[in-house]
């Protein structure tokens, strides 16, 4: 069993992880990364990126973090790959045990182990995941311009994700397993007003249905949640909206945190409710949930690791380009 120690611990191998270490590397603070169950983060079950800044062409999402990790690697971070299954914030240096047995230990941490989308649980559902099956209509709607499309959910975020689908898709389908929505009262109102959405109450998504060469789904069949009737619903794609939970729960009881368990940070800053910690990504952003939005808060926590660092006598501040 080893012990590790760094200025700089990083919690997770997504977009904000890989940036925090990118910059605290170029700050010469040599930082650890320890990267999870999911190295690369949620990027990794994607398939086209269109919207990350810098490609004129569609990345695929597992090469994007590839390459994010293998820069960070070059500018001088160790990645070790390890799951954290306890960690102690109660004094500086925080130590962290992984599952290996091995300890990690950091001046600064920051924590970017992002949220993880809920999903049906069934097995077709899995099956066409990047390939028709989402669960984020700002990063996969462009692909299904003038197609039909379904959103399962009814709360804030599945109503809101249909009325994002709604100016691109020709038709947008709400499946709903109880007869009204949780949603807000102003949200529904303008979904109701929308031409090309509809709803299907009191039902559940049963199937996925789809080709598999090439990958595509092409309907779903669905249970009425009362009668028991199945039936069939022909779509092009089918976006989960039935909520996402940060994995914050290694800090319960350490860290402040909002109802939904999601780390609460200063405002304008990644600072935690721990001096010395910081929160990146979506482990701390529930309302954008974007790879460049957390690639830029991972830049924050770095620097502010840094100023911390700086203004605790242990580094100098090395000024960001």
């Amino acid at each position: 069993m080893a012990i590790h120690h760094s200025k700089v611990l990083i919690l997770g191998a997504g977009p904000a992880g890989c940036t925090a270490a990118i910059y605290a590397a170029r700050a010469n603070l040599a930082p650890i990364l320890v990267t999870g169950l999911q190295p690369g983060g949620q990027l990794t079950i994607t398939t086209d990126v269109e919207n990350f800044p810098g490609f004129a062409e569609a990345i695929q999402g597992p090469w994007l973090m590839e390459q994010m990790q293998a820069q960070a690697e070059h500018v001088g971070t160790t990645f070790l790959y390890d799951t954290i299954v306890s960690i102690d914030l109660s004094k500086r240096p925080f130590v962290a045990v992984g599952d290996s047995g091995d300890t990690y230990s950091g001046d600064t941490l920051v924590i970017a182990t992002g949220a993880s989308a809920r999903w049906l649980g069934i097995d077709s559902e899995r099956k066409f995941q990047g390939f028709g099956v989402s669960a984020c209509a700002t990063c996969d709607g462009f692909f299904f311009r003038k197609k039909e499309v379904a959103v399962v959910g009814g709360g804030n975020s599945a109503v809101e994700e249909a009325i994002y689908l709604a100016g691109i898709a020709s038709k947008v389908t709400v499946i709903h397993r109880r007869d009204t929505f949780r949603a807000e009262k102003i949200a529904q109102d303008r979904l109701f007003a929308l031409p090309n959405v509809s709803v299907i109450w009191d039902s559940a998504v049963e199937e996925v249905l789809g080709d598999a060469n090439p990958p595509g789904v092409t309907s779903l069949r669905l249970r009425n949640t009362k009668t028991g009737v199945l039936s069939e619903l022909p779509v092009d794609g089918l976006f989960i909206a039935i909520g996402h939970d940060p994995n914050t729960s290694l800090f319960k009881d350490q860290l402040a945190m909002d109802d939904e368990g999601y780390l609460i940070t200063r405002p304008g800053t990644t600072q935690t409710s721990v001096p010395g910690v910081f929160a990146a990504g979506d482990v701390q952003d529930k309302t954008f949930r974007q790879a460049v939005t957390a690639a830029g808060t991972g830049c924050m926590s770095a620097l502010e690791a840094d100023r911390f660092l700086a203004h605790h006598g242990q580094t100098a501040v090395v000024a960001a380009e």
